[in-house]
């Protein structure tokens, strides 16, 4: 959309620009010149937009404790994450400090929560219903990546040496504001044991 918009305005300085006569002298050419300074810095900007990655995929390996971000196939970032207190295995029901295992999406964002920041993933799916039904439990939910509780960002990535949320995904405030940058609303979720 930017780049379309530069091309129309670049076409209508060319086309006054272009009307100023070679024989009025340097000092009538320096607005040509100005025009192709700005024109390669502009390009330059939109270049640097157009590399910035978003994830079209989110990974969570709980075993080796590791959230990746993905896009076209090909992780792009990587970060270490503090699961449940209670790590292995899925989430059966609510309460029982288990993050959840399966495929989901992030289907909103928070910046207000009691977390720096939290995105919300859709559990439970119709999977974790089902089975939370048949035992005769209730399934839970609100389970977010997010950052430390409000007022520990001081508390950088010490806050992974031991599992401490009751199911969430957590990572630093500095890297939640990464995630929060790169990871759109819609966004699938594999989380893996």
């Amino acid at each position: 959309m930017f780049r379309v918009a530069l091309q129309t305005r670049v076409r209508s300085i060319h086309s006054v620009t272009d009307q100023i006569p070679e024989s009025a002298g340097a000092c009538s050419r320096a607005p040509r010149v100005a025009l192709t300074v700005v024109l390669l810095w502009a390009s330059t900007v939109v270049g640097q937009q157009a590399a910035v990655r978003y994830a079209d995929k989110v990974v969570v390996h709980k075993k080796e404790h590791t959230l990746e971000l993905f896009s076209n196939g090909s992780a792009f970032k990587k970060y270490k994450i503090a699961l449940g207190t209670q790590p292995i295995g899925p989430k059966t029901q609510q309460g029982d400090h288990k993050t959840p295992e399966g495929t989901y999406t992030i289907d909103r964002r928070n910046p207000h929560s009691h977390f720096y920041r939290a995105l919300h993933i859709s559990y439970p799916n119709a999977e974790d219903r089902e089975r939370a039904q048949k035992s005769g439990v209730p399934a839970g939910g609100d389970i977010m990546i997010h950052g430390l509780p409000n007022g520990f960002g001081w508390l950088p990535s010490a806050h992974r040496l031991k599992d401490w949320t009751d199911g969430c995904i957590a990572v630093t405030d500095e890297e939640m504001d990464e995630i929060w940058r790169l990871v759109p609303d819609g966004t699938s979720i594999e989380i893996q044991p």
